[in-house]
């Protein structure tokens, strides 16, 4: 299997290099040059295996030039119980009749991104040893709060690696703002920015096309490569979890071999249901993929009107991994639903780049519709939604999804809808405690960060993870915030 640009598919490239670049030339992001197919058959063999066997025999479907050992090294070393709290890796709890959380945050950082950057690093230092590439990998992260933790530690002290972070000085949890802060590893580096995140991810992608910064990096025997979703090793572990989950519900006799699911998803950048929609076209049966916002609802209005417009305001939320305008992976869809135009594709992300929105064709219209039904909802429902959840079932979630669930009572509510739905889970409830709380008890707390960890782990009969009980007594390193303009300057001056 060959990988082409979004926005050149006269590019062809290996998947170790598709991996090692992160990011097209152009600008474009890869993607595979099929789907694969997975039969009945291997949904019932993948019941009996292993998390790590699973992602492998899913791997090997796309890496088609890594060995099975090379595949089976990146698989055990990453999905294994030193680095997941749970033998599972992704756990599944049957909230009601039907619906089914899955939990995707036993991680060393407990958000969804460790699913994925727990294993990116074994993929990007395979590739880099498979293309005998003889330079040590920049990784240059945007993040609007969960991937930069996962991405350093992952790749903290990571042979032949260097890795820094921007994230939005005012856009993250005080929990997430202390991971980052406190990341251990010599070759790690973080810095807040005073903008959001989208100015966090149009400062990472400006210099990773920047030929001044590359020729730099170049002659220091350096060069770039990405831990965001844009880097297609970020976003095919996450196509596992999804082929996994299913293959589970078969197992435990929850559903039928060929029994259709609903997937929702909450989401801002769109790789996690990005990976959904990669699963349902290899042949998970899935009936809807329901794609679930906060108040930054510009998904929403994209999937029901096939208008992008970033040009609206823009909300800090006690959601804030969501708290996005420009959904990168949504280049990947647009370019697989118009028959991979690469013209087109061009000329919307033009369009967005200049005038802030763009429109889809009528074509595209109706295959959004047919795959996706989007909805939103605010701070208010979001924490209304996690107090009714916790009283009525005694399940504590976090931010993002209690908006999964709040959008998938208004689906079900609006289409009548009954069938079964894995819902996304995708943090830790403590890594949003004072909103947790402030839902739970229905008021404000005035403890502090560690006070109200304590008092949710007392309601919510959830232990404490262990990474996030340790950050109390860390010291913190990483204090410099600049503005969106100084961050070329400032990658050059400590990554040189």
């Amino acid at each position: 299997m060959f990988y082409n640009s979004t926005r050149d598919s006269d590019v062809r490239v290996s998947s170790a290099e598709a991996i090692t670049q992160g990011i097209s030339a152009d600008g474009g992001l890869f993607v595979p040059d099929s789907i694969p197919l997975i039969t009945p058959e291997e949904i019932t063999k993948l019941g009996d295996m292993s998390y790590a066997d699973r992602a492998a025999f899913i791997f090997a479907k796309y890496l088609t030039d890594f060995s099975e050992a090379e595949i089976h090294y990146c698989t055990d070393n990453a999905y294994s119980t030193k680095n997941f709290e749970t033998e599972s890796i992704a756990e599944m709890s049957h909230l009601f009749d039907g619906t089914y959380m899955l939990e995707l945050w036993h991680g060393p950082t407990c958000a969804f991104k460790d699913m994925a950057l727990q294993i990116l690093p074994y993929f990007l230092t395979t590739s880099v040893k498979k293309i005998n590439l003889d330079k040590k990998i920049v990784i240059l992260v945007a993040t609007s709060g969960d991937t930069g933790k996962a991405a350093l530690e992952g790749f903290k002290d990571v042979e032949g690696t260097q890795i820094m972070v921007f994230y939005p000085e005012q856009g993250v949890s005080p929990m997430q703002k202390r991971q980052m802060k406190t990341q251990e590893g010599g070759n790690v580096g973080v810095c807040a920015l005073k903008g959001n995140f989208d100015d966090c991810q149009n400062g990472v992608k400006a210099i990773f096309t920047n030929d001044e910064v590359k020729e730099k990096l170049s002659s220091g025997g350096k060069m770039f490569s990405s831990a965001n979703s844009i880097n297609w090793g970020r976003l095919v572990p996450q196509i596992v979890y999804y082929i996994s989950a299913y293959a589970e519900l078969v197992k435990d006799g929850e559903i039928a071999l060929g029994d259709k699911i609903n997937i929702c998803v909450p989401t801002g950048n769109f790789g996690n249901i990005l990976a959904a929609y990669y699963a349902k076209h290899m042949g998970i049966p899935v009936n809807k993929l329901i794609c679930a916002s906060n108040i930054n609802n510009v998904l929403t209005d994209f999937i029901n009107t096939g208008v992008y417009d970033r040009n609206r305001q823009f909300y800090a939320t006690c959601s804030p991994s969501m708290d996005i305008l420009i959904s990168s992976n949504l280049e990947r869809l647009l370019y697989l639903m118009t028959g991979r135009d690469d013209a087109l594709i061009r000329e919307w992300f033009g369009k967005l780049a200049s005038e802030g929105r763009y429109e889809v064709s009528d074509d595209v219209k109706k295959m959004l519709s047919d795959e996706f039904w989007g909805g939103f909802c605010d701070d208010k429902q979001t924490k209304e939604t996690i107090g009714e959840i916790y009283r009525k079932f005694s399940y504590t979630c976090d931010t993002h999804t209690a908006v999964a669930v709040k959008v998938y009572e208004d689906y079900k509510r609006e289409t009548g809808d009954t069938t079964k739905t894995i819902i996304a889970s995708t943090a830790s409830p403590y890594k949003f405690s004072s909103s947790v709380l402030e839902a739970i008890e229905d008021a404000k707390s005035e403890m502090d960060e560690y006070s109200m960890v304590d008092r949710l782990a007392e309601l919510s009969d959830i232990p404490v993870p262990s990474a996030l009980a340790e950050l109390k007594n860390k010291p913190e390193r990483f204090s410099d915030s600049i503005e969106k303009s100084d961050m070329k300057d400032y990658v050059l001056a400590h990554l040189l």
